[in-house]
């Protein structure tokens, strides 16, 4: 019955490109136009923090074979075992982004998720448990969802991963991330999580999903949380990565 009305429906309906809106082939797509300006992130990368390499390789190089460590990871590892991201947050995929996180684009994070769950294939392979980075319960009844569940729950139904939205919470409500410098960021965060049922998460293998990877700040607070909660290891995937102008992470 889906095949037969689906050409019905697209009729009514025609699915739109998930970034500027323009009539495309299929529910979950970009148009030419913007898929072009996505900047999607594939190896070489530094085996820690996902940061791509670029530059003329001769040859291809296997993600997971090669084991190359940026400089940034060489000289202090982050607080996560590993890092990976589908986007580099540019301008091609920050109206993406924003309209997905603040103009209830929601009917996006299936597709995005896909995105995610491709570019995090070998996290995935190992997590035991997928948790989404939360909301504080006074923003999460402003936004109405917490678009980090919306992309965990999407990744978890691509890869067939227990996911749980409410054994990582935020505590503490603490000010945007926004304006602030990698140190403001870092305080910002401390103390803001707080572990339930820990017996959930000892020993197991945890892959933390968030929308954006910035400083990194939010990100390692949870990790060392669920680590300090007995994770065996916690593992990081987002949508899309903030990069300096001179290509390394930030």
């Amino acid at each position: 019955m889906d095949q037969l009305a689906r050409p019905a429906l697209d009729l009514i309906l025609p699915p739109r490109c998930l970034r500027c809106g323009e009539v495309v082939a299929g529910d979950g797509a970009l148009c030419v136009a913007c898929f072009r300006e996505a900047t999607f992130i594939t190896p070489p990368l530094c085996h820690r923090c996902g940061v791509p390499f670029g530059g003329d390789w001769a040859e291809p190089v296997a993600e997971e074979a090669a084991g190359l460590l940026c400089a940034a990871c060489a000289r202090r590892p982050p607080p996560w075992h590993r890092a990976r991201a589908a986007l580099i947050y540019d301008d091609g995929a920050r109206p993406l982004l924003l309209a997905f996180k603040h103009g209830d684009r929601t009917d996006a994070a299936g597709a995005l998720g896909g995105w995610m769950a491709r570019a995090g294939a070998s996290l995935l392979e190992s997590a035991d448990l997928i948790i989404p980075v939360p909301l504080h319960r006074t923003r999460l009844w402003r936004r109405r969802f917490n678009q980090s569940a919306l992309l965990a729950a999407a990744v978890a139904r691509r890869a067939r991963r227990p996911w749980a939205a409410r054994l990582l919470i935020r505590a503490k409500a603490t000010p945007t991330q926004g304006g602030l410098g990698a140190a403001g960021r870092v305080e910002n965060v401390r103390g803001a999580f707080r572990l339930l049922r820990p017996e959930r998460v000892a020993g197991r293998r945890i892959l933390l999903v968030d929308d954006v990877l910035t400083t990194g700040a939010t990100l390692a607070e949870g990790a060392r949380v669920l680590r300090n909660g007995g994770a065996a290891a916690v593992d990081v995937l987002t949508l899309a990565r903030v990069m300096r102008e001179n290509g390394e992470s930030v």
